[in-house]
C-alpha cells in the first residue's frame, strides 16, 4: 500500500498533511533550506558568497533530514551538460536513499539571459527584450530556454527581473526590462509565462523596490513614498502573478523606508498572499537572511535573522544554510519561535515539490538527458534562430537624420573602439561567459559568436576594414587614440564601437554591483569619440551597453543602440548597418542628453518638466519609446468613444501604413494622461502598445480596448481609485512623438480597485 503522500491519486493537500505529521523538527528545517556546493575559492558570482560560505558536514550526514534547494549545479562552473545531468541525477539519487522519506531536492538555475550554464544559448538582456516590445517572441524565447533547463533536471528558474528602471546608473539596469512599469509587466508576464509553460517554477524578483536605492547604489537604502511604489514598482509583479502563472517570488535587498523585504510581513504576507492571493514559494535572495544581522542591522544572530525572516513570510533560505538550520532550530525549541511558522513554510514547499511530482512513487532522478546518455546540445539551431529573432527585434537605430544609414558598398570602413572586437561586448553580467567563465579563461567560451568587428567584416565582404581599439571600456589610458583617429581619416566611413563590459561587484561597468557615478560614456571612450569626429569623417556611433548614456555633447552621422543582444547580436547590428535588418526597436529607458540628466524617467509629474522654475533641463535627448526605421509609417483614421463608464471600456484604434519601399515594423503606442487628478499624475504613462508589420504600401488597424481599471492609481487614502473627469488618450510613435489626441470624460461613479482590476489591455491588429 502508498504511503498517502507518495499517492498521485490523492488530493494535494491531503498528501502534504499526511507527510508533515510525520517529519522531526530537523526534518522540517532542512525543506526550508538550499546547498550550494563545488564552489572554488575566487569565483564570485553572488555578494558576499565566501563571507558566508561555511564548511559543510559531509554529504551523507548534511542530507540525512533531506534537503530543499540545490543551487546551480549548472551555473557556477564550466559542467558539460551531460555530465552535470548525470551529477545531478545521482545527487538526488543519494538524496533521495539517505533521508528517511526520500525526498528530492528541487533544483535551480539562474536564467535571466538564457540559460546561465555553459555552452547553452545566449540570449540578448531584459532591457533588449524591453527595446523589442515583443512580448509574443519574449514568451517563446522562455518556453524554450525552460524545455532546456527541464531536459537537464532543472525545477526552477531565478528570473524574470521585474524591477522597473529608476536611475540607470544602478548597475543591474541591463537586467530590467524598462522604465515603464507596463512595459515591464507585460514583457515580464510573457516571459513568466514561457518558463511555466515548460514545466519550470518562474520566479519574480526582485520584490520589491530594488533598483530604486538612493544614488542607485546597489544594496543601498530606497526612499520612497507608498504611492510611488503602489503604482510604479508593484504592477508588474502583479501582471507576472495573474497573467503569467508564476510559482514563486524572491524578495528585494532593499530595505524601504528602514524596513528590509526579508522582514516585512506587510510585504511578503499581508499584501503577497492575503491581498493578491500567492500560494507558491517565497526564496530568499541569496544570503538575504543572514544580511538582516549583517548589513541591515535588526537582527543580532543567525538565529534573529532567521525568526524575522520566517515570520515575515520567506519560505527558503537561499543559496545555502547558515540561518535556517540550527540556529532556528534552537529558537524554535525553546519556545522563542512557534513551530507553526515552519510548518508553514514547510507545506508550501512540500506542496510544490508534490505539484511537480518529486513526491509521486516510484519518481526517478534521471532527467531526459541523463537517460538518453548523448551528448546534449545547449545551443541548437532552433535556439540560435531565436536569439537572432530577439536580436535583430532589440537593435534601436536612435538617429539617422543625416541618412548615413543604410551604409552601402562602403570602400573603407575603420570599426574601431574598445567593443568593437570583444566578444564579451555582446553579453550581459549574467550571460555564463561574463558571470562565471570569466574565472575560468583556460575553458573554451562555450558557443559560437563573433565581434562585431568579424560580423562587419562579414556583412560588407567587399570593403576594407581597419581596426583599432583606441582605448579600454574602462580606466584613462588615452594611448590608443592617435591609431584610432588614423584608421579614421584613412577611412571613408568610421563605425565607433562603444559601451560597456558587464562584470560583478565592479569587475566591469555595468551589472550587479557595477554602479555609476554619472552617465557619461565609461572610461576615456567619451574622449575618443571627439577625436574620431573631429576627422571630419562620417561617424556612426554604435552602442554595446547595459545602460543609456549621454549623448547630448557628440554630433555622430547616426546612433544605434543595443542593450546587450547576446550570441547573435553581432550580426543583428551588422544587419542594420547595411540595411539588411530593418530596425524596429524602440527605447526602453530614455537616453539623457547629459551625464547630470537623471535620476528621472519619462513617468514625471508637470513639475518633474523642463520650466523656469529650474536652470536644470531634464529633457531627454532620445526620450521613452523612440526608435527610427528605414521606411516610414503613417497614422490615420483615429477613432475612439466620447466617455469612458468607472466600470466600463472605451475602444481606442487607428490605421497605421507603411509608406515607405520596404516591409517593416511600427509600434503603435497607447499614452493617458489625466491633467487633472486628486494626487500628482504623470504627463504622460503608457497604457497599450502594439507591434505592428507591415510590407511597402500596406495598412492594418490596430484597436485598443482600455477598460477605465487601467486609468487608476493610488489615492490619498492608500486606496487604489478611478476617479471621474477629464483624461486624454494619446496615439503615437513614442513618448514624444504624439499623432493624435482625444479627451474622453469618465462616467459614473468614483471606484476603489484591487487586485483582481484589469490589468492590462488587449489589442487586436486587423
Amino acid at each position: 500500500m502508498l504511503n498517502p503522500w507518495a499517492d498521485p491519486g490523492k488530493p494535494t493537500g491531503e498528501r502534504v498533511a499526511a507527510l508533515l505529521a510525520e517529519l522531526t523538527l530537523e526534518e522540517k528545517l532542512a525543506q526550508l533550506v538550499g546547498v550550494w556546493v563545488g564552489i572554488s575559492e575566487g569565483e564570485e558570482v553572488a555578494p558576499a558568497q565566501h563571507e558566508f560560505a561555511e564548511p559543510l558536514p559531509p554529504w551523507d550526514e548534511l542530507t540525512k533530514p533531506g534537503l530543499g534547494q540545490l543551487t546551480r549545479v549548472f551555473g557556477t562552473g564550466p559542467v558539460d551538460p551531460l555530465v552535470g545531468a548525470k551529477v545531478l541525477a545521482e545527487t538526488q539519487r543519494r538524496l533521495v536513499a539517505n533521508n528517511r522519506f526520500g525526498i528530492p531536492a528541487m533544483a535551480h538555475e539562474e536564467c535571466l539571459a538564457g540559460f546561465t550554464a555553459w555552452q547553452a544559448t545566449v540570449f540578448p538582456v531584459p532591457l533588449a527584450w524591453g527595446a523589442s516590445f515583443d512580448p509574443e517572441s519574449v514568451e517563446v524565447m522562455a518556453r524554450e530556454v525552460g524545455r532546456v533547463m527541464r531536459d537537464l533536471g532543472v525545477h526552477q528558474g531565478l528570473s524574470p527581473v521585474l524591477d522597473v528602471t529608476r536611475d540607470p546608473r544602478w548597475g543591474r539596469t541591463e537586467e530590467t526590462i524598462g522604465e515603464d512599469p507596463y512595459l515591464v509587466g507585460l514583457v515580464g508576464a510573457a516571459y513568466t509565462r514561457g518558463l511555466e509553460s515548460s514545466g519550470i517554477v518562474a520566479t519574480l524578483k526582485h520584490f520589491a523596490g530594488y533598483s530604486a536605492s538612493r544614488a542607485a547604489r546597489n544594496h543601498a537604502p530606497v526612499h520612497m513614498g507608498p504611492r510611488e511604489f503602489a503604482d510604479v514598482v508593484l504592477p508588474p509583479f502583479e501582471m507576472a502573478l495573474r497573467l503569467g502563472g508564476a510559482r514563486s517570488v524572491m524578495n528585494s535587498y532593499a530595505e524601504i523606508d528602514g524596513v528590509p523585504p526579508a522582514s516585512d510581513p506587510s510585504l511578503l504576507t499581508d499584501l503577497l498572499r492575503e491581498q493578491w492571493g500567492f500560494t507558491g514559494v517565497v526564496v530568499a535572495d541569496y544570503f538575504a537572511v543572514s544580511f538582516l544581522e549583517t548589513t541591515h542591522g535588526v537582527a543580532g544572530s543567525p538565529g534573529e535573522a532567521a525568526a524575522l525572516a520566517l515570520a515575515a513570510g520567506i519560505d527558503v533560505e537561499l543559496p545555502s544554510v547558515r540561518c535556517y538550520g540550527e540556529p532556528l532550530a534552537e529558537l524554535v525549541r525553546a519556545g522563542e519561535v512557534d513551530e507553526a511558522l515552519v510548518d508553514r513554510a514547510v507545506t508550501r514547499v512540500l506542496t510544490q515539490k508534490c505539484e511537480l511530482g518529486l513526491l509521486d512513487e516510484g519518481w526517478q532522478p534521471d532527467s531526459p538527458a541523463a537517460l538518453r546518455g548523448e551528448p546534449v546540445d545547449l545551443d541548437p539551431p532552433a535556439l540560435r534562430d531565436l536569439a537572432r529573432t530577439m536580436a535583430e527585434r532589440s537593435v534601436v537605430l536612435l538617429d539617422n537624420a543625416s541618412g548615413a544609414l543604410p551604409l552601402t558598398a562602403p570602400g573603407k570602413l575603420a570599426v574601431v573602439g574598445p567593443c568593437a572586437d570583444d566578444l564579451l561586448s555582446m553579453m550581459g553580467c549574467y550571460s555564463f561567459p561574463n558571470h562565471v567563465g570569466v574565472h575560468h579563461p583556460e575553458v573554451p567560451l562555450g558557443v559560437e559568436m563573433d565581434t562585431l568587428l568579424a560580423a562587419v567584416r562579414k556583412e560588407f565582404p567587399d570593403a576594407a576594414v581597419t581596426t583599432a581599439k583606441g582605448c579600454e571600456v574602462s580606466g584613462d589610458d588615452r594611448a590608443g587614440i592617435a591609431e584610432a583617429v588614423d584608421a579614421a581619416r584613412d577611412a571613408d566611413v568610421v563605425l565607433a564601437v562603444l559601451g560597456d563590459l558587464a562584470g560583478l561587484f565592479g569587475r566591469g561597468t555595468s551589472g550587479e554591483g557595477c554602479d555609476a557615478e554619472d552617465l557619461s560614456l565609461p572610461g576615456v571612450q567619451g574622449e575618443l569619440l571627439e577625436a574620431l569626429l573631429a576627422t571630419g569623417k562620417p561617424v556612426v556611433l554604435v552602442l554595446l551597453a547595459g545602460r543609456p548614456y549621454a549623448l547630448g555633447a557628440y554630433r555622430p552621422a547616426a546612433v544605434v543602440q543595443a542593450f546587450f543582444p547576446g550570441e547573435e547580436g553581432a550580426g543583428a547590428v551588422a544587419g542594420v548597418l547595411s540595411g539588411r535588418v530593418n530596425p524596429s526597436a524602440k527605447l526602453p529607458v530614455q537616453v539623457p542628453r547629459t551625464p547630470g540628466g537623471q535620476p528621472t524617467t519619462y513617468l514625471h509629474p508637470k513639475l518633474g518638466a523642463k520650466g523656469g522654475i529650474s536652470s536644470v533641463d531634464p529633457t531627454p535627448l532620445y526620450p521613452f519609446g523612440h526608435g527610427l526605421s528605414y521606411t516610414s509609417f503613417e497614422l490615420s483614421d483615429f477613432a475612439a468613444g466620447d466617455e469612458l463608464p468607472t466600470d466600463g471600456e472605451v475602444e481606442v484604434s487607428c490605421l497605421v501604413r507603411n509608406t515607405g519601399a520596404r516591409s517593416g515594423a511600427e509600434v503603435v503606442q497607447l499614452y493617458l494622461h489625466d491633467p487633472v487628478a486628486t494626487v500628482t499624475r504623470p504627463v504622460r504613462q503608457l497604457v497599450g502598445f502594439a507591434r505592428v508589420e507591415l510590407e511597402a504600401g500596406e495598412q492594418r488597424r490596430v484597436s485598443f480596448r482600455l477598460h477605465a481599471d487601467r486609468t487608476s492609481f493610488t489615492g490619498r487614502d492608500g486606496r487604489r481609485v478611478v476617479e471621474t473627469g477629464e483624461v486624454v488618450l494619446l496615439v503615437g510613435c513614442s513618448s514624444d512623438d504624439v499623432r493624435w489626441e482625444r479627451s474622453v470624460r469618465v462616467t459614473g461613479e468614483q471606484r476603489a480597485v484591487g487586485h483582481d482590476r484589469v490589468l492590462d489591455t488587449p489589442v487586436e491588429v486587423g
